[in-house]
C-alpha cells in the first residue's frame, strides 16, 4: 500500500460492464514527508474517499481483492482513508 492524496475524480461515460457504479479517482501519490512524488494515477474507489482525502491505495491484482469475486478489471484501487494528517511520520 501506498499514500496519496485524492486530487480529483473522473467521468467515464463508457466502461467495463462490472465498473457501473463505481467512482474513479484521481489520486497524487505522496512520500513520507506527504510531498507529490511521480505522476497522478486513476484509481477505482472501493472505500468512499472523497476529493482532499489522504488514502491508502494499492496496485495489482490485491487491487481487486476489496471486490470480493467480483471480476472487477483494475490495476489501482483505493483501499482506505487516513482519518489525520497527525498519523503520518514526517521528518
Amino acid at each position: 500500500m501506498q499514500l496519496a492524496r485524492v486530487i480529483g475524480n473522473l467521468v467515464s461515460t463508457i466502461k467495463n460492464e462490472s465498473l457501473e457504479g463505481r467512482k474513479f479517482m484521481i489520486v497524487q501519490t505522496l512520500n513520507e514527508n506527504l510531498e507529490a512524488t511521480g505522476k497522478p494515477l486513476v484509481a477505482l474507489d472501493a472505500v468512499g474517499a472523497g476529493v482532499g482525502e489522504l488514502v491508502f491505495w494499492c496496485r495489482g491484482k490485491e487491487a481487486s481483492f476489496p471486490f470480493k469475486r467480483d471480476d472487477t478489471p483494475t490495476d489501482c484501487t483505493i483501499v482506505g482513508i487516513v482519518d489525520s494528517d497527525s498519523h503520518v511520520y514526517k521528518k
